[in-house]
């Protein structure tokens, strides 16, 4: 059962004004009150409706222009899909990793259906976040559907370097000039600057009764949804949500805490991120209404290894790690083995690898120290080559899976870990 006291250990709660902002700075997390509906309602509390996690900016000005992240007068028009809905949301805006602070002009929510909501910070339009902090936006009373797209809209003066950025996201954003956040029509992707990215986000959160919780994927590309089809949210988290709502479970919100070339226990190129954990209080303890984590990492620690440098009992140590962290915080930490990756190129598959891979995978069937296992790894291969993907489910680079698969993975894991 979890311990009701956790989060007190872990959050510091100012009290005041009804439009407190938040901050989450140096590591420390200052978190805004609930707020409760009607007292003749049911008791209700934030949980994430959508994440993402943030890695380093890449390290040259040319690469940054490639990117489209390095703003001049300019709104940016994310696309996020929400998983729970609820009748109050708010926004968590992010400088991670940036060196210097950030203001934000002017920002706004938009809904498909033309419903515009400004975005304030203590009651005002504007407000700077400090430089590698986070800062939550004022409620808004708004009624977000589940399973739904949301365009969190950004007006910012230039020149700015963007930070906490997100690489890989499946997912078309535009870049529009001058400040479009009072806009009522939906990014067009005929309009303005596409990219595939996500800059400044950390999170939305909605209202909920008090009995929903959040699921976080802690994940790489596999979890990020790499080769799914863009726009269409057929990552593993986004299906795993669906299941659970045609279970009837609509107390559940799943959050994709996934990270393109992420690894469990070192940290990557700048757009990999730093190690799982690394980031473990910020993509996972910091959520609102977390209360299970799946864990699949390990893929990238072995596919970039040098040879005779990785083996297993390093991978098992570092989830071990992310199991006491999670127990000792009240939550449920389930752990994924690790998909086929036969065939891949850039040196993931060989003899040394896969029994490195085998070994983990074996140790996370077996364990005690976890709540349990999913499977990946026998939901996606090739019976007849257990060491590849089941053809149907590959995408075609060997190493990650495609829509298919990646619903494959959601039907394999085990509703009951879910339990009430």
């Amino acid at each position: 059962m979890m311990n009701p006291t956790w989060k007190s250990r872990f959050f510091a709660v100012f009290t005041g004004c009804k439009g407190l902002v938040s901050i989450v700075a140096a590591g420390v997390l200052f978190a805004a009150p609930v707020f409760a509906g009607p007292s003749s309602a049911a008791p209700q509390h934030w949980v994430a409706t959508w994440c993402t996690s943030a890695s380093l900016p890449r390290a040259t000005e040319a690469e940054r222009v490639r990117d489209h992240f390095i703003l001049h007068d300019a709104t940016l028009r994310e696309i996020v899909h929400t998983t729970l809905g609820g009748p109050q949301v708010r926004v968590r805006l992010s400088t991670a990793f940036g060196a210097v602070p950030v203001r934000i002009v002017s920002a706004s929510i938009l809904s498909r259906s033309g419903t515009v909501r400004p975005l304030t910070f203590a009651g005002k339009p504007s407000f700077t976040i400090p430089a590698n902090a986070v800062v939550v936006t004022d409620p808004v009373a708004m009624d977000i559907p589940a399973d739904s797209d949301l365009a969190i809209n950004l007006y910012l003066h230039g020149p700015i370097n963007a930070a906490a950025i997100h690489y890989a996201a499946s997912q078309i954003s535009t870049i529009e000039p001058s400040d479009q956040t009072r806009s009522t029509v939906w990014p067009s992707s005929g309009e303005g600057t596409h990219f595939l990215h996500w800059a400044f986000l950390a999170g939305v959160d909605v209202t909920a009764p008090d009995s929903a919780t959040t699921i976080v994927a802690l994940g790489d590309s596999i979890t990020d949804g790499v080769h799914s089809t863009v726009d269409a949210n057929h990552r593993w988290p986004n299906d795993l949500f669906r299941r659970l709502q045609s279970a009837g479970r609509t107390d559940l919100s799943v959050v994709d805490a996934g990270i393109s070339g992420n690894r469990l226990i070192t940290d990557a190129a700048p757009s990999s991120g730093v190690s799982a954990i690394s980031r473990f209080d910020r993509d996972v303890l910091a959520q609102p209404g977390v209360r299970t984590v799946i864990v699949l990492e390990g893929i990238n620690d072995i596919g970039h290894a040098a040879p005779g440098s990785l083996s297993s009992a390093d991978l098992i140590a570092g989830l071990a790690q992310l199991a006491e962290r999670a127990h000792e915080m009240g939550l449920r930490i389930y752990g994924a083995t690790l998909t086929p990756d036969g065939g891949a190129k850039r040196g993931y598959y060989t003899a040394e690898t896969e029994g490195i891979r085998e070994g983990y995978n074996a140790w996370i069937r077996s364990t005690t120290l976890l709540d349990g296992v999913i499977d990946f790894d026998k939901a996606t291969r090739d019976p007849a080559h257990p060491q590849n993907f089941l053809p149907a489910y590959d995408s075609g680079d060997h190493l990650h899976p495609n829509d298919a698969g990646y619903q494959a993975m959601a039907d394999a894991i085990p509703l009951s870990y879910f339990a009430r």
